[in-house]
């Protein structure tokens, strides 16, 4: 067994071996909680709960940690025209939310779309605003090894010195002299235009508690330096996976690299990075009206059918949105869960109306070609490859009565769907009787429909077929009669 991940850094696909054997320590940048998750958060979040889920399948023990940036500029200007929303229906009121509570309230809205769409909670997840004291550590080490200056003007601001640093912009492959500044970042105080804040002085007009003491004034942490700090104190100076979006690499991951090595740290032995979600082949964009949110999605498609769509491309490559997406997602999960149903119903009847039970509790099952798919770079196509065609298999299985071999379709099937995430989006409890009951009804409805066929009264047999489809029972005729499944979620 190989592992092998794309490497941002050196731009190849190598060998992954961890630096302690046995563990893996991973790190990917998690929301920045200043508004309602978007479709590329949510992508992100579940390409590296993939990367999680197959290490763990594969024996290693992984501590993850998915930080919150629950301060910043935007979050400061969102929360100064943001109304507390128990004021919101109140005429007259005019109370503004605190910076800190619109934070907190989106981070229980990321934490709700992670949930819902299966995402597992990381081993733990800080908050910007909890690891101050680190930051201040972190900016000292970098003066003192003079690769960082209090700002010329007196503001309070501390720039850390990109020409001090080589190797900067080798993440991305640029040349310092070819990059330009933020063009919206004020140049007073730096060195150079392109050297960026770790520390930020406090401005008239800031609400005071958007601002910490520290040896150079008070303020608030930079956004690349919140990272640095955080996974250092969590992982330490030196770790194995550092994850997140493309669009991150510049400037983000770029400065967090550069201030984390000029410090001294070995920092990311792999950067991995997901590639960006589409609509129609263009960037989505509210200007033009083309973006679709998790939670559109949601209001369209079960949770299990999203997370099959968001998750079901490559890692690194584009996923395209398109308005018939969520159907083609929906008619794949159909045809695994309608070999699901179908082979606990005829299990559990050579077994005298015994229950054939799937267990979840572990792994152990997947064949061999989804395995090297998924160790090839997580080839989540190719790995969904085989899953249909164990559906495939299983169903041919059960038609020519060759049990033993629907019985390791089956576990296979199960164990391959536990890796990819797809048991583990929010769904209803399991009624246990009211699924007896249930199985009881559509078996009559379908003996009916039988009779109707045998004598080609097709309206009646189509009538059948469409009231059962409207209670969301999904009917296939085999070459051994009519099968049918929930449409699940």
């Amino acid at each position: 067994m190989t592992l092998r991940f794309y490497d941002t850094a050196s731009a190849e696909v190598r060998d992954f071996v961890p630096l302690v054997p046995g563990k893996v320590s991973l790190y990917y940048c998690g929301a920045t909680v200043q508004g309602m998750p978007h479709v590329g958060h949510i992508r992100s979040a579940i390409a590296f709960d993939q990367l999680t889920r197959w290490l763990q399948y594969r024996g290693f023990r992984v501590t993850s940690v998915r930080n919150v940036t629950d301060i910043d500029d935007k979050i400061l200007a969102k929360s100064a025209d943001s109304f507390a929303p128990d004021f919101e229906d109140e005429p007259g009121s005019v109370r503004e939310e605190e910076w800190w509570a619109l934070a907190y309230r989106y981070e229980q809205e990321f934490l709700k779309a992670y949930d819902t769409l299966g995402v597992s909670r990381p081993t733990y997840e800080p908050r910007a605003t909890g690891h101050i004291p680190e930051m201040h550590a972190l900016i000292q080490q970098l003066i003192d090894r003079g690769h960082a200056y209090p700002a010329l003007d007196g503001s309070g601001d501390v720039y850390f010195d990109v020409r001090s640093w080589a190797k900067y912009g080798t993440l991305t492959r640029q040349k310092l002299d070819d990059m330009q500044g933020a063009p919206d970042a004020d140049p007073r105080g730096k060195k150079d235009p392109r050297d960026f804040a770790l520390w930020k002085g406090h401005k008239d007009g800031e609400p005071t508690t958007a601002s910490w003491a520290s040896p150079w004034g008070a303020g608030r942490p930079g956004w690349h330096l919140e990272c640095s700090a955080m996974v250092t104190k969590y992982l330490g100076t030196e770790f194995d996976i550092h994850g997140g979006g493309l669009d991150l690499r510049f400037p983000h991951h770029e400065n967090e690299m550069a201030q984390s090595q000029a410090a001294g740290h070995g920092f990311a032995n792999f950067w991995m990075h997901n590639g960006m979600v589409t609509y129609a082949g263009e960037k989505m964009s509210k200007s033009i009206g083309n973006t679709v949110s998790p939670a559109d999605m949601l209001e369209l498609a079960p949770p299990r059918v999203v997370r099959y769509y968001l998750g079901q491309a490559q890692y690194r490559s584009v996923l395209d949105y398109q308005p018939t997406s969520l159907q083609e997602a929906a008619a794949a999960m159909e045809r695994i869960d309608g070999f699901i149903s179908r082979a606990l119903r005829t299990l559990a009847g050579v077994d005298g109306g015994t229950p054939v039970s799937v267990s979840f509790a572990s792994y152990g099952t997947v064949p061999d070609a989804f395995a090297a798919a998924m160790d090839d770079d997580l080839n989540v196509p190719q790995a969904l490859a085989v899953l249909h065609d164990t559906v495939r298999a299983g169903n041919t299985a059960l038609t020519a009565g060759e049990l033993d071999a629907a019985r390791e379709a089956l576990a296979s099937v199960t164990d391959m769907l536990r890796v990819l995430g797809l048991n583990d989006t929010a769904a209803p409890a399991v009624d246990e009787q009211g699924n007896t009951a249930l199985g009881v009804l559509v078996e009559a409805q379908l003996s009916a429909r039988a009779q109707a066929r045998a004598s080609k009264d097709w309206a009646a047999s189509d009538a059948i077929r469409d009231t059962l489809a409207a209670a969301g029972v999904v009917v296939e005729d085999g070459p051994d009669g009519a099968n049918w499944a929930l449409k699940r979620g």
